[in-house]
């Protein structure tokens, strides 16, 4: 390995998200559909003697207040599974917007376990990779793949997603942040039944018009929290060609599906407003 590799660590964007269920423990059942953006934070690794961690970048203020970052958590259950001390110095570029609904502390997780893993020359089964991400968090697994899944149970059962078309997406933050706990507790609907999904979707589309059909549960009590939320969806929903407009995750980041890619680098420009964060692009391919 060289000693110096970075890898992008993408935007987790959940296209539909239905709460189907709750554990005895308190935890929540949920049936998602997941992709991820051609944008994100990146990590990058080198050899070192002990374990450290800088954080750069244009959202690196807000984990200024984050006492044990989940890349560093990430480092030591790996180290530790191995049986090594954990050794390396990390950087991590943190191009995302802090607590937001798309997975930027998960993705950063996932990426140095990969990252790392090829660091210290970890062959672990991917079952047991799988169970370390797992107990770093619910979206680490899926953020391992950074491939469309779908995603159930309480994040650990992980099943290939429909065949989906190229597209475009915007994604669109207010500059809020919003706690998943937070949003959790201010849910008060029914349960939703499971996805329905195709085997695969003919363009964006059919795909756009599937999913209008579906729903992300956890919009509403995240736009009662934070009504803003309310203002991005109805500012991406006017922009032409949006095919759906909808917040992905616990919020508060929106995203809309365009036909393509440029289309959407296009309509991201014309959302920017003060205290916004927009981008505009296609699909994760890695």
């Amino acid at each position: 390995m060289t000693p110096d590799v970075s890898e992008l660590a993408p935007a987790k964007i959940n296209l539909s998200l239905h709460i189907t269920g709750k554990r005895a423990d308190g935890y929540h059942l949920l049936d998602s559909l997941v992709v991820f953006a051609a944008m994100g934070d990146r990590l990058t690794v080198s050899p070192a003697e002990s374990l450290s961690l800088r954080v750069i970048g244009p959202f690196a203020a807000g984990l200024e207040k984050e006492g044990d970052n989940l890349v560093l958590r990430a480092a030591r259950a790996l180290a530790e599974a191995a049986g090594i001390a954990p050794h390396a110095a990390l950087v991590l570029e943190k191009n995302l917007p802090v607590a937001s609904g798309i997975g930027g502390g998960s993705a950063d997780a996932a990426a140095a376990l990969r990252l790392l893993a090829r660091l210290w020359g970890v062959a672990l089964t991917p079952e047991r990779l799988h169970a370390i991400a797992a107990r770093l968090g619910a979206d680490v697994p899926v953020c391992l793949g950074r491939v469309p899944t779908r995603m159930r149970g309480v994040g650990e059962v992980l099943e290939p997603a429909p065949g989906l078309p190229a597209c475009g997406l915007v994604l669109v933050n207010p500059g809020v942040a919003l706690a998943t706990a937070d949003v959790f507790r201010a849910r008060s609907a029914a349960f939703s039944p499971p996805l329905a999904l195709p085997e695969a979707w003919s363009g964006a589309a059919a795909m756009a018009a599937d999913l209008a059909g579906m729903t992300n549960d956890l919009e509403p009590p995240a736009v009662a929290l934070r009504p803003v939320i309310g203002a991005v969806l109805a500012a991406i929903a006017a922009r032409p060609g949006c095919l759906l407009a909808r917040m992905s995750g616990s919020g508060a980041t929106c995203f809309g599906l365009f036909a393509d890619a440029d289309t959407a680098a296009r309509e991201a420009a014309a959302l920017v407003r003060p205290g916004w964060w927009a981008w505009g692009g296609g699909l994760n391919r890695a």
